[in-house]
């Protein structure tokens, strides 16, 4: 079986062109691969926001937002793939709803509702596409000690909502307040987490690529045969319905869209990384600067668009980079296999019921482990850096600021609104520290 293996990964490596498609038999199956490596990371986003704001667990809305995420991922993987004039890579980057702006999005959309934390990703996915022509000039302002701090920052905000969300969820989303921490939570959740560990590490191919999904339908069955599993929304979602333009409304707030735009700064960059990786690992080359800035158009007119339809932002998922790499097939038209397959799922409303009904045990232990591997991204970035008494000064101050006031956000409750929400969205002042800090103290000598 291994070398089987590792003769069809050489066969495939011929397909280091992205303009060269493999033959369907391949072609299709390798696409499905895309889709499963990130679907549960690109549905959860939309759940979790939708949970912030209020939204009944499993409710129709909730079901709208986890659509938009399906059809908006495909749509944008699209924008990548095959391209509109300036904009797109037309390289196999595959596009899924970011978990970078869940914090700021989360918060705002406690505190503000989800028209300000939609109309806020519209003008940030604006702002995000115009990055597309100063991209490289800006790269300098973020090097891996800020993005890397931005990064861990993001994965240690989520966490305790994963927590949360494994021991059984809360009052807001419905769920028993008595049952919150009870034994069928977490045996349910530790089930996610025991089978996409164990499929990761102890298998090869599709199954180690999913295996956090796997996991999931793992845990749901569980779940259902526990009796947390109710069906009532499924049986009411249509098979196919339309999309809605500002489903929320539009409602600006100066204080979302900057926090918003500066996140979708971070974004860029990392799509920056993404291009460049997945040119080296299909193709052995460096991208062009071309590609790169096609890449960064595709990420702010996926977010902006999908702003405007309920849709949370998208960017560049990398763990699809990994997949270029282990089959050496660099072909984009398979990635827009991957793009249509999310596309049709989007506008299948029995899908996303089917997906709102899984119980937030379920959903805990996946996002335990998607949140865990965001901070050790963070961390994987910050082994770049120097550890130098400069450098973990800028990180220390960064993360107190950024974590201390997300979690105390009545330490600055006499703050002005805008100022107030840039303050407590953890992923803010974090950035912003790091940059001001690295910008004006001095580099100290090896």
């Amino acid at each position: 079986m291994a070398d089987s293996t590792a003769n069809n990964t050489q066969t495939l490596g011929q397909y280091a062109d992205p303009n060269v498609t493999p033959p369907l038999g391949q072609a299709i199956p390798l696409g499905f691969q895309h889709v499963l490596a990130m679907f549960a990371s690109n549905v959860t986003p939309s759940i979790i926001v939708a949970g912030a704001a209020g939204l009944a667990f499993g409710g129709p809305e909730q079901v709208y937002l986890i659509q938009m995420a399906m059809l908006f991922a495909g749509i944008a993987t699209l924008f990548q793939t095959v391209g509109i004039g300036p904009i797109g890579a037309r390289l196999p980057i595959m596009q899924g709803t970011s978990f970078a702006f869940v914090g700021v999005l989360a918060g705002v959309a406690a505190t503000q509702g989800l028209s300000v934390a939609l109309t806020a990703c519209i003008i940030g996915g604006v702002i995000h596409f115009a990055l597309g022509s100063v991209i490289g000039k800006l790269r300098w302002l973020f090097p891996p000690l800020v993005t890397g701090l931005v990064i861990l920052a993001i994965g240690l905000y989520l966490i305790p909502v994963a927590i949360k969300y494994a021991a059984g969820g809360a009052a807001s989303f419905q769920m028993e307040a008595e049952s919150f921490g009870s034994l069928k939570h977490w045996s349910v959740a530790l089930t996610v987490v025991i089978v996409a560990l164990v499929l990761k590490f102890y298998t090869k191919g599709v199954l180690s690529n999913a295996a956090i999904l796997v996991g999931l339908l793992a845990g749901y069955v569980l779940a259902f045969a526990l009796g947390m599993v109710n069906f009532a929304a499924v049986g009411k979602a249509s098979w196919v319905t339309g999309i809605t333009p500002l489903p929320y409304g539009f409602e600006f707030s100066l204080g979302a869209v900057i926090a918003v735009t500066l996140v979708s700064i971070v974004s860029a960059i990392e799509t920056v990384g993404d291009a460049s990786a997945t040119a080296k690992a299909g193709a052995g080359r460096d991208a062009t600067d071309a590609e790169i800035q096609g890449a960064t158009y595709a990420d702010g007119l996926g977010t902006a668009v999908a702003g405007v339809f309920g849709g949370l932002p998208n960017t560049s998922f990398s763990q699809n980079v990994g997949i270029v790499g282990m089959t050496g097939v660099m072909s984009r038209h398979v990635v827009t296999i991957g793009g249509i397959v999310l596309i049709v799922c989007g506008l299948l409303p029995k899908i996303g019921a089917v997906i709102a009904s899984m119980p937030l045990p379920v959903l805990g232990g996946g996002v335990i482990v998607m949140f865990g591997m965001v901070a050790s991204a963070g961390l994987n970035v910050l082994t770049e850096v120097n550890m130098n008494r400069r450098n973990m000064v800028i990180i220390a101050v960064s993360l107190a600021a950024g974590l201390g006031l997300n979690l105390v956000p009545t330490a600055v409750q006499y703050l002005p609104g805008v100022i107030k929400t840039l303050m407590t969205s953890a992923v803010a002042p974090t950035a912003l520290c790091a940059i001001v800090l690295n910008l004006v103290l001095p580099q100290e000598e090896s």
